[in-house]
């Protein structure tokens, strides 16, 4: 290497003294030591994934609407999750493959596309088979976007930082929520519901404007794509099964044990998010304006955990954090789905840990994942990895969909607890990667 410090790309960073300040010194001095092009990787993977929550909550937010416009059981309902989140794996699988073999970049550009024009798409679905059709292959796009971008912002961070700037990117998600919810109560109080689920969807077509400034602004992390370019494995899904041996450590037991842990997770995560919008307006009674209110204490304790689980990932360690979260967030469920009716001022006040709970676990995902697998298998690793994850864990939403109508859709909600236990056993599989260096 030249000995003038190049510009931050790789997470390589350069070395100082004890007490000497370094460039990512401060509150946001994460960001700043990503550099210009770092930078511009940042916005665009946190737009992408922003705009990602939002095509993607379009659903829950009108699942209402649509069962009653369709004549829809709560199981057919929850058949709308499910082949989302099946269908993301394989989009996601893909998407990884893709990212190592032409570039981070292009392939972000791919799921951002696939996943707004299918959204769209389900505005005009005339009937219930055709809306699950496209819904289905809104989440090729939608399950690939999230670790592309993740990847990308990786490889041009630090180490020592790199847990609470990918949790930054991470808190994206509840942005893109909240412009969701604050949507949804505009277009629900002026439009009548026939009409209004449709208008939801057609505004998905928000990312067209990102995809026009990520193709002119954003470039790989140089270093990273010249790493994945000289190797021979680049994009290769067997090195991902790869059992060990004496000689080499392999990465099948990685991949097996990251499978179940992103399984547990997301479908803790994904029987709340699909079912908790239903459960306000069913069975606590409230209308699109008080849904939409309780919504807002849901988000804003999302936001604030997806920062502060990316500070405490950096500090405790991946599986730490990780492990923490689980435990509080099982809790949390528990206590939400068992709230006495008539206590509704309790049940808002309690959305705030529930949500902070639930995102704060996510935020050491971007960076573990990163950090588990070596740059030419990277994207193709996390890409299986998280979303078949998801798509297994689809299968939590859809037991509570089919339970819902006699356990009530608060009793059912206890399988998004059980989720979260599945993580904390998972943990116990995996290596901590706290400080590593990507290679």
């Amino acid at each position: 290497m030249s000995t003038t410090p190049p510009p931050r790309t790789l997470a390589t960073g350069t070395q100082h003294g004890a007490g000497e300040p370094t460039a990512d010194d401060g509150a946001f001095g994460w960001l700043r030591a990503l550099g210009p092009r770092g930078r511009r990787a940042f916005a665009g993977a946190f737009g992408g994934y922003a705009l990602d929550s939002y095509d993607y909550f379009t659903l829950p937010l009108s699942m209402v609407a649509l069962s009653a416009y369709f004549g829809l059981s709560s199981g057919q309902t929850g058949l709308f999750t499910t082949v989302t989140l099946v269908v993301s794996a394989i989009g996601g699988a893909a998407a990884g493959v893709l990212a190592d073999r032409i570039g981070r970049v292009k392939a972000l550009l791919i799921t951002v596309i696939t996943y707004a024009v299918f959204t769209v798409a389900c505005g005009f679905a005339p009937n219930y088979e055709t809306l699950l059709v496209f819904r289905a292959l809104q989440g090729l796009g939608f399950g690939g976007e999230w670790a592309v971008g993740a990847i990308l912002v990786a490889e041009y961070a630090s180490a020592k930082n790199r847990g609470r700037t990918l949790g930054a990117i991470q808190s994206s998600w509840a942005v893109g929520w909240g412009l969701a919810a604050i949507v949804y109560t505009l277009v629900f109080s002026f439009v009548d519901d026939d009409t209004a689920w449709r208008v939801m969807f057609w505004t998905g077509a928000l990312p067209a404007l990102l995809v026009v400034w990520v193709r002119r602004s954003v470039q790989d992390a140089p270093e990273a794509a010249a790493k994945r370019e000289a190797s021979a494995e680049k994009g290769s899904f067997s090195t991902i099964f790869r059992p060990g041996t004496a000689a080499s450590p392999g990465l099948l037991r990685t991949t097996v044990f990251a499978v179940l842990l992103s399984t547990g997770v997301q479908g803790g995560y994904y029987t709340l998010a699909t079912w908790v919008p239903t459960y306000l307006k069913t069975e606590r009674g409230l209308s699109v304006v008080g849904t939409g209110g309780y919504l807002t204490f849901l988000i804003s304790g999302a936001f604030a955990g997806y920062l502060t689980g990316g500070y405490l990932t950096d500090k405790l360690g991946r599986r730490r954090n990780i492990w923490l979260f689980a435990v509080l967030s099982a809790i949390c469920i528990l206590a939400y789905a068992n709230i006495p009716s008539g206590a509704n001022t309790l049940l808002l006040v309690l959305g705030f840990p529930l949500g902070f709970c639930m995102s704060a676990i996510f935020s050491g995902f971007g960076s573990f994942l990163s950090e588990l697998y070596p740059t030419a298998v990277r994207g193709t690793g996390q890409g299986f990895t998280y979303n078949t994850g998801r798509a297994v864990g689809a299968a939590f939403p859809t037991t509570v969909g089919f339970l819902a109508d006699s356990w009530g859709v608060g009793g059912a909600l206890v399988f998004g607890a059980i989720g979260y236990g599945l993580a904390a056993l998972a943990l116990f599989g995996l290596p901590e990667t706290r400080g590593k260096e990507l290679v």
